[in-house]
């Protein structure tokens, strides 16, 4: 069979190590495969299908370090999880049955309760008995919290296989950012992740569990495994099994590009993801033990979690030079004729590694992401054509908010210096006017009454001078710590006990904040409560993370500035706001739905590019920008500005098309899972229209603001066109190597 592309040369820094229970395992998991039913008479596999892909062996070289009785449960897992995953195939992929494909998904939570004693129904078929038997195996040695993450990831990695088959019935390649959040749940390596902390007897602490750090360890870790398995399993998946989603496939398709290039542009972004692993582990986790007062214990735990993911990342590799389910010239032989040498690294469990090709693969994307030359002219933005299919409309109060916000912000003192703060002069009453946030907000919400409209502003305006003020006044000086001292502040003013007085506010940001809180909340539940404030906390956190990773001066990996743009670019919080009125005629779990969030996603996504597109000047000429989509593309594609412009209006666009398709296909199906009353369709209808209005909205404030146009960005501080003035809504704010200009006064 004519191979479709030459693997590319991976990036490998760790070796592979062999856990020395191999055959141990190796013999249990075949006496357990077939007490499950899982071989003969399966239809799916028999003895020879399981020993050829050696399920033993990936668990051997991806625990190393674990005994043979872990080792052989968790090979029992890898057993069940791969033939889940033939058994689903066959089933209901081949004969896209979506119907009993939802039927046999929704049988196996309950083989998984979180209480250990609680019943299970009879097993049905191998699939069922498989995970019957291994939870009841796994859980005695976890804690609660842990069990409740390992049965979210696994129903995420069964229920999403949906997904694929919903893509296989139209014929729908995803978009690259669609398909990397996805594949995260189908793939199934944040569920791996999970079994890591049981191999490695290092649980996570449940108060660090959430944290950014743990979330990009696993989220880099699984985009590395996922991508590298889409690398090796192509010609099948593509050839044999008529699948859509596969990475190379998603780029070959996105990019227009040939097989090969799409499978090296794939490994980049392997290489890439691997290096965020690498900077989180070294920047961001000293950090978080530092800010959550772990024990020295706790810590060990976290380390050696990370260290079992890295271990994962390498013996997943050298499996799948060695499986015969897997493209690799030869399966097992592959590597076996290379020598073993002290400066290679060739032996055993190691022949993919070289040091030689690991710095080759891997050095020039680190050097071009810490090499960015701030201020370069790159002349006015270009502005493509972009495709708005939803129609604009305005709030019919915009005249009146616009004199409104404009003497909100000067009552909290926003558009004057800070006592005793260097570097504080961000707004002046010129500057705000120019803002124009009050025509933001009537175009994201048209049917607002004044006092909502004026709301809306306001906290456009809080926000946007926040995100402003951080790399001003911390940004410039370096000044990590006092920001993380003055976003802790800010939690005070959002107490959840409306009874509770917060402390007297001492800047404009604080007198904002404790202004905006109870005028938004005083009418809403303690669970929306509790979800606006994280919407807030989760935008002032990204904010830090700007701060960090400018003092890095490190252009973001792709992945990790895509989703981390939603969080600066506030749209948790402006989408939480036009939610704000539905009540309880939605239930809450049909908002945690993958499909609703894929929904809001892909909507966030469009508005941060495109301020991208229009800001690109600004950020980069002016401000020594290095949080920009446009250049994030340039670095990791090492093109122009017009080749990264033309990948990201395109992948605004398929976001766009994206939304448009979930509209119309799955959230209709998501209406019928849950078997929504008329009430709380029409209320989600109502959802829907308020995201449109929120992209159609952001587009029609950067077409009519001033702010991004080159004459505007020419005029010194304290003119009507001030440098000085922020980007905008959600623009990315770190400005340390901002361009020095003249002040007045």
């Amino acid at each position: 069979m004519t191979k479709p592309f030459e693997l590319p040369d991976f990036y490998t820094p760790h070796p592979a190590r062999l856990n020395p229970h191999l055959e141990a395992a190796r013999t249990h998991s075949r006496k357990w495969a077939r007490a499950m039913g899982m071989l003969e008479g399966s239809g799916i596999w028999d003895e020879r299908d399981l020993d050829a892909h050696d399920y033993a062996l990936l668990c051997a070289y991806t625990h190393p370090d674990c005994d043979a009785e872990a080792l052989s449960l968790v090979t029992d897992w890898y057993v069940w999880v791969f033939f889940f995953d033939d058994h689903f195939l066959e089933k209901f992929k081949r004969t896209l049955d979506r119907a009993g494909g939802k039927e046999y998904l929704d049988r196996l939570p309950a083989f998984m309760p979180t209480d250990p004693g609680a019943p299970v129904p009879e097993p049905a078929n191998p699939v069922e008995a498989g995970l019957a038997d291994l939870w009841a195996r796994t859980v005695p040695h976890m804690s609660a919290d842990w069990r409740r993450r390992f049965a979210e990831s696994t129903e995420h990695l069964l229920n999403e296989s949906l997904w694929e088959l919903s893509n296989i019935n139209i014929n729908r390649v995803p978009n690259p950012v669609e398909y990397i959040e996805m594949r995260r749940k189908v793939g199934g390596a944040p569920w791996s992740a999970g079994l890591v902390e049981y191999a490695t007897g290092a649980e996570v602490p449940a108060r660090v569990a959430g944290s950014r750090p743990l979330r990009v360890l696993r989220d880099t870790f699984s985009d590395g495994v996922h991508l590298r398995n889409d690398l090796f399993s192509y010609q099948r998946e593509t050839e044999e099994e008529g699948e859509l989603s596969n990475g190379v496939l998603v780029l070959e398709t996105f990019l227009d590009c040939t097989t090969q290039e799409a499978a090296d542009a794939v490994n980049d972004l392997i290489t890439s993801r691997l290096q965020q692993f690498e900077n989180t582990v070294v920047t961001e986790l000293p950090a978080l033990f530092l800010e959550k007062g772990l024990d020295p214990k706790s810590c060990a735990d976290v380390l050696a979690y990370a260290k079992g993911l890295q271990d994962w990342q390498s013996g997943g590799h050298e499996w799948h030079l060695r499986s015969s389910r897997y493209m690799n010239d030869g399966g097992a032989a592959a590597g076996s004729a290379r020598p073993w040498s002290p400066f290679s690294a060739g032996g055993l469990g190691t022949s993919a590694t070289d040091l030689r090709k690991a710095l080759a693969t891997a050095g020039a994307h680190r050097l071009r992401s810490h090499t960015h030359v701030p201020h370069q002219q790159v002349g006015p933005s270009r502005i493509p054509d972009i495709r708005m299919p939803f129609p604009l409309t305005l709030s019919p109060h915009l005249d009146g908010a616009r004199r409104r916000v404009v003497a909100w912000a000067g009552r909290m003192g926003m558009l004057q210096p800070q006592p005793g703060v260097p570097l504080s002069d961000v707004w002046d009453e010129a500057a705000m006017v120019r803002h124009d946030l009050a025509l933001c907000a009537a175009g994201l919400h048209p049917d607002a009454t004044p006092d909502q409209l004026d709301l809306g502003a306001a906290w456009l305006a809080w926000g946007t001078y926040a995100d402003d003020y951080y790399p001003q006044v911390f940004g410039r000086t370096r000044d990590a710590a006092a920001a993380h001292a003055c976003t802790e502040r800010l939690k005070l003013f959002m107490p959840l006990d409306p009874a509770t007085t917060p402390p007297e506010p001492v800047n404009a940001m604080e007198r904002g904040l404790a202004d905006l809180w109870p005028r938004t909340t005083r009418a809403m539940a303690p669970e929306a409560r509790r979800g606006f404030r994280a919407a807030v906390d989760t935008m002032t956190a990204a904010w830090l993370w700007e701060i960090d990773n400018q003092i890095q001066h490190r252009v973001p990996d792709p992945v990790d500035y895509i989703e981390m743009r939603r969080a600066t670019f506030g749209s948790d919080l402006t989408m939480a706001l036009s939610r704000i009125g539905h009540g309880r005629q939605v239930p809450p779990e049909v908002y945690r739905t993958g499909t609703l969030r894929a929904l809001e996603n892909s909507a966030a996504d469009f508005a941060c590019l495109l301020n991208d597109v229009f800001s690109y000047q600004k950020e980069i000429e002016y401000e020594g920008e290095v949080h920009n989509g446009i250049l994030v593309v340039q670095t990791f594609f090492d093109c122009d500005y017009p080749t990264a412009l033309a990948i990201v209006h395109d992948l605004m666009t398929s976001r766009m098309r994206e939304f448009q398709h979930l509209v119309a296909k799955e959230l209709p199906v998501v209406c019928d899972d849950f078997q929504l009353s008329a009430e709380a369709r029409a209320a989600l209808d109502g959802h829907v229209r308020e995201l449109e209005n929120w992209m159609a909205g952001i587009l029609n404030w950067h077409r009519g603001c001033r702010r991004y146009i080159e004459p505007e960005l020419r005029h010194p501080v304290g003119s009507p066109g001030r440098l000085g003035a922020p980007s905008g809504l959600g623009t990315s704010a770190a400005r340390f190597f901002q361009r020095p200009v003249a002040r007045v006064g």
